[in-house]
């Protein structure tokens, strides 16, 4: 079963959150017939919303990303509760694309870079809270990086993986940090952190080699003190 953990610096500066979104990755895709790269657009926003989603304060609240680039895929949707547990859509899952120079899937490619990505919080007690952002990549990790920057000002570091096998596209692994600087955090750390991130494996390398999701909150907090503030499974 996917897990997600939270954690914070002891001083409280950094947060950093980690999921293991395999199965439910693995669920969206059997239920809509994805393709590979539709497995991936669609995963990346899962996994991305599941964090966002557990980091609401309010029991039954919701969190609604959506990204339309005018990219093939058309709008890709996805849903958390404050538990991480997710659903979502990709309008065209049936698109296929060629694979960029470098072997890998063209995220970004499919779902284009003309858009917006809009963040919907709803807290059951009236007027949810709505923003938006201009699409930067279509890659989405980045497109969540700069909304953070943007719409809440908070500095984020968010980085998404969904491994599809290129022989049996049933074969999935699938991941996620997200990792905030929150205010009263001292340079000394900020500056520590971005040494950390820079040597930082993506996450599906990390998955691959056997790491945990506590590992990977350990690798990118190294030399700080870290405590585990929650964990629960998550599930589509």
């Amino acid at each position: 079963m996917d897990r997600i953990i939270r954690c914070i610096t002891s001083d409280g500066g950094i947060m950093a959150a980690a999921i293991d979104s395999t199965y439910l990755v693995a669920t969206a895709q059997q239920i809509h017939k994805t393709s590979a790269v539709a497995t991936a657009a669609l995963g990346r926003l899962l996994t991305g919303t599941s964090i966002m989603g557990s980091m609401l304060k309010k029991e039954g609240a919701t969190v609604t990303l959506k990204i339309n680039g005018k990219g093939p895929l058309g709008t890709v949707v996805a849903v958390a509760d404050s538990k991480g547990n997710c659903r979502g859509y990709v309008e065209h899952p049936e698109v296929e694309l060629p694979l960029k120079a470098n072997g890998k899937l063209d995220v970004g490619g499919a779902v284009g870079n003309d858009g917006i990505l809009g963040v919907i919080r709803d807290f059951g007690e009236g007027n949810p809270y709505i923003g938006q952002v201009e699409i930067q990549s279509g890659e989405i990790a980045e497109d969540i990086t700069n909304y953070y920057a943007v719409s809440e000002q908070i500095p984020t570091v968010c980085a998404l993986g969904v491994l599809v096998d290129k022989t049996d596209t049933r074969r999935i692994l699938a991941g996620g940090m997200l990792i905030q600087v929150l205010p009263g955090a001292n340079p000394e750390d900020t500056d520590k952190l971005e040494k950390n991130v820079q040597k930082l494996e993506p996450v599906t390398s990390m998955l691959a080699k056997g790491m945990s999701i506590e590992d990977m909150c350990r690798t990118a907090l190294n030399g700080f003190e870290m405590e585990i503030l929650d964990e629960f499974p998550v599930r589509y």
